[in-house]
């Protein structure tokens, strides 16, 4: 029977289920409210009409309230207001359950990009030999953090899961009982989250998913393409942000990073000895039950019993498991081998670290650090450095850097901070006895602009007596000049005697790390992503050249303004002048759960990701060549989108704008994250301080969207304008890569709205900044239809079109709410006319009405 369309699957499996299901849910009372539900849908078309006829937020409130209801007072419209973002961000939550419940109908789970795929295509142009060769080496490691860019509460979470199995069961009373709780499960958090909290909520999806995803993978890949031959490389690694990460977040303490890496040997060895208990039922043979018994118990007690912990060796365990599998194979036939090799294989892949926890720092703390501790090592005549180490050339620091050696006790430093960061690595190595090498072995330095910032973190690391430290020193390049300067700052770390002898004792691997949303922040869409390439191109270049094996870890968010939008795809156009041995990324809030969520779901893009590694290595290396020609065509793209963008980033009115009229401020009130929603502690809004998270999610509630657009339509029309737009269509046909990044920003123009905010056009302030936005969206979409030749955008992934549509229908009275609360805000304070209380009920309404629409914004990733 042939398969279905994927757009047809998608209507036939979650629309009309969502549309069956949405209608019950109106129908079910919350806090003794019975008619919100049936209000809601009236609400809707009123709006969708109110856009239609060109009227603004507060004149579509007002209708809906002036049309149902004759005679009510402020206080009940804010009631009914509040009731219906009750409802909407709950309609998102039933929306995803679908979704999940729905996955592996609508994706084919054996299709492109899936291992079964890419094992087929080798064997018909028998390049299986290749294909086994490259998996000899090549891994993905994803990294969950805990960047809050999700605001469901670990209920919720639950309740997703189980309404989701609900609905895949079409168990109507269960469906009904759980739409019931989640009315009732509040979605506001009291207390922001402590990173601790923030690692438990992340090591669910450890336990629950990866760990059965991941395994399924290594197994499939075992028994269908190595069969005989044992399969050494970990093809799946996975890492872990919470907790180590301590940059802008002064709540990640050192106590906090050792408590979350015993959280993390916990949790697998629970998850062993859930495994070991089932085996233990079926392993019942002369010779091996003695042995799985013995497993049992000493699993139970590193679990159970704090006095017996850390008693059980890794290799120990992994080596009776083997020995039982000899038994079953010698003696018993092969009985329940399958699923004995099945926990060797967890084992391989998670050791007893489960994730490897990643150390996080800024270089501008760091440099502060240092000097605190050049300062107390003096008074403490240590002669660790020379006493006017301050006043050294950028040579000669480098020089005492790279030599410095000793063993710095924290307690005799007086700044906190410094103590702390030498704390942190000293608890690098416990966490590294505990639970493995793996465990904790990456030291990373965002914002790094010089040598002297990876060496002032690698002297750190020696002075606490690790001389020669099992730890991965990775600077991690953001803005565009940090990335132009990286080549540079590696090449003179390349040729430095001591930090070589470093290398050599770590494989020759060096690890460098690129942010995708600070880069976009800082020098717009096209030239972020455009330099990431160059710099990759130009690290990878001089990594070979010094017979090092460079590898890229991208920091990546989940809307194509940082760096997320259709991930797999841009793996898989990176050529042969981009080291690809390893696809390292960032998986961050909603991407965890929409992406990764559920077995089915996180197996499928594990292996999508795989496979874009093993596509441009095996199948496509030399067609993802971008000529000379077609590089000066996108250099010039980059370069005159970089100057449309940052003119605009310099405006007068661009910071005030999103001041004053974007939901930024609101973000540190949503209790989401454990960290600040900004960097420093000036009052006043600085460009420099914005993190990119708040930074593009306040676009995105505007439903403007500006960081994953703006300067490409401008672009466009410069090649247009000269007559050589020619050019730009050789170089659209010719690179997935350019290919991929216009994808990406037409993701970004679809989830535009601008009818919501068309208010602000007459804004006497603001109004030609709004204006100045909406003219190079309409400039970008017209263009970027023109070039692709779609007569609407996203044409070619529409059951994704259909996806984004239905969310963004569901959350449109939504996003009305906010810009009329937003409104009355900016009138209270215009008119002088300030009642706080008030004023204090509608920002309020603001902050909850950011939930549902950045949960709706899952599909970005």
């Amino acid at each position: 029977m042939l398969r279905k369309p994927k757009i047809q699957r998608f209507n036939d499996s979650v629309l009309s289920k969502y549309q069956i299901y949405n209608s019950i849910f109106l129908t079910l009372p919350f806090d003794e409210i019975s008619n919100t539900g049936s209000f809601l849908p009236l609400f809707s078309e009123i709006c969708e009409k109110g856009y239609e006829k060109n009227q603004d937020p507060t004149t579509i409130v007002d209708e809906f309230f002036k049309k149902f209801f004759s005679d009510i007072s402020e206080e009940e419209k804010i009631s009914y207001l509040f009731r219906f973002i009750q409802y909407i961000e709950r309609q998102v939550v039933l929306f995803d359950a679908i979704e999940d419940a729905s996955f592996s109908v609508v994706n084919n789970m054996n299709g492109h990009g899936t291992l079964r795929s890419i094992k087929e295509e080798a064997q018909a142009i028998n390049k299986l030999g290749d294909l086994k060769e490259h998996l000899k080496h090549f891994s993905i490691r994803p990294v969950l953090t805990a960047h809050p860019t999700q605001f469901y509460p670990g209920p919720v979470l639950g309740i997703i899961t189980d309404l989701s199995d609900a609905i895949e069961r079409n168990d109507l009373t269960e469906i009904k009982k759980l739409l019931a709780q989640l009315g009732k499960t509040p979605f506001f958090k009291k207390e922001k989250p402590t990173p601790f909290d923030e690692a438990v909520s992340l090591i669910w999806y450890l336990e629950n998913v990866f760990y059965q995803a991941s395994s399924k993978i290594f197994t499939y890949i075992q028994n269908n393409i190595f069969r005989e031959e044992e399969l050494e490389n970990d093809v799946v690694k996975l890492g872990f942000w919470p907790g180590g990460d301590r940059d802008g977040n002064p709540f990640v303490t050192p106590e906090i990073t050792l408590n979350v890496a015993d959280r993390l040997k916990t949790s697998v060895l629970k998850n062993y000895y859930k495994d070991i208990r089932k085996l233990k039922r079926r392993i019942t043979f002369d010779g091996a039950d003695k042995i799985i018994k013995e497993l049992e118990q000493s699993l139970y007690e590193n679990v159970f019993i704090s006095s017996k912990k850390h008693t059980l060796d890794k290799d120990y365990f992994l080596a009776k498991l083997k020995e039982i599998k000899a038994i079953l194979t010698e003696r018993h036939q092969s009985l329940f081998v399958e699923e004995i090799s099945d926990l060797i294989n967890k084992v391989k892949l998670f050791g007893f670290h489960f994730a490897t926890l990643d150390i996080r720092q800024d270089s501008r703390v760091h440099h502060s650090v240092l000097l605190g501790i050049v300062n107390d090592t003096h008074k403490h005549n240590l002669g660790i450095f020379p006493e006017n180490y301050e006043s050294l050339s950028d040579e000669e620091q480098i020089d005492v850097l790279t030599k410095v050696s000793g063993k710095i006790d924290p307690e005799i430093i007086s700044d906190e901070m410094a103590k702390r960061t030498l704390q942190s690595i000293y608890a690098m190595q416990e966490i590294q006895k505990t639970n493995g090498e793996v465990g904790c072995n990456r030291y990373i330095i965002s914002n790094n602009q010089t040598i002297i910032n990876v060496l002032e973190a690698f002297a750190m690391i020696r002075l606490t007596g690790w001389e020669k430290p099992s730890a991965d020193v990775t600077p991690l390049f953001e803005t565009v000049d940090d990335l132009q300067r990286a080549k540079s700052v590696m090449e003179t770390l390349y040729t430095n005697p001591i930090y070589k002898e470093h290398l050599e004792r770590r494989n020759n691997v060096q690890p460098i790390m690129l942010g995708f949303s600070d880069g976009t922040k800082d020098g717009g869409y096209l030239m972020a992503n455009w330099s990431i390439y160059k710099a990759k191109a130009e690290l990878t270049e001089i990594s070979r050249k010094y017979g090092i094996k460079v590898i890229f870890f991208d920091g990546r968010g989940g809307p194509p303004a940082r760096g997320g939008g259709k991930t797999h795809q841009f793996y898989a156009s990176l050529g042969p002048e981009i080291e690809n041995e390893e696809v390292q990324l960032t998986i961050q809030g909603q991407t965890i759960s929409s992406n990764f969520g559920t077995v089915d779901s996180c197996q499928y893009n594990l292996e999508q990701l795989l496979s874009s590694g093993i596509m441009n290595e095996i199948f496509t290396k030399d067609q993802n060549i971008i000529s000379p020609e077609d590089k000066e065509t996108m250099e010039e793209l980059a370069e005159v989108s970089y100057k449309t963008y940052s003119d605009f980033k310099d405006h007068p009115k661009f910071v005030p704008y999103l001041e004053h009229m974007s939901t930024l401020k609101y973000y540190a009130k949503t209790n989401i994250g454990s960290r600040p929603s900004k960097r420093g502690k000036s009052d006043k809004l600085i460009f420099s301080d914005l993190r990119a998270i708040p930074f593009v999610g306040s676009w995105s509630q505007l439903k403007q969207n500006v960081p994953g657009f703006f300067g490409v339509g401008t672009a466009l029309k410069h090649f247009e304008d000269k007559g050589e737009f020619d050019k730009v269509q050789k170089l659209y046909h010719n690179s997935l890569f350019f290919k991929t990044l216009l994808e990406n920003s037409m993701m970004s123009l679809t989830k535009s709205f601008f009818k919501l905010t068309a208010y602000m056009k007459d804004d006497e302030e603001y109004g030609a900044f709004w204006t100045l936005i909406h003219d190079e969206y309409e400039l970008s979409k017209k263009l970027l239809l023109k070039l692709t030749g779609y007569s609407e955008l996203m044409e070619d992934t529409r059951s994704q079109k259909a996806s984004i549509k239905v969310r963004e229908d569901i959350v449109l009275p939504l996003l009305t709410i906010q810009q009329f609360a937003l409104k009355k805000v900016q009138d209270f304070h215009k008119n002088k006319n300030v009642d706080e209380a008030l004023i204090q009920v509608y920002e309020k309404m603001v902050t909850r009405s950011l939930f549902g629409n950045i949960n709706a914004s899952r599909n970005s990733a």
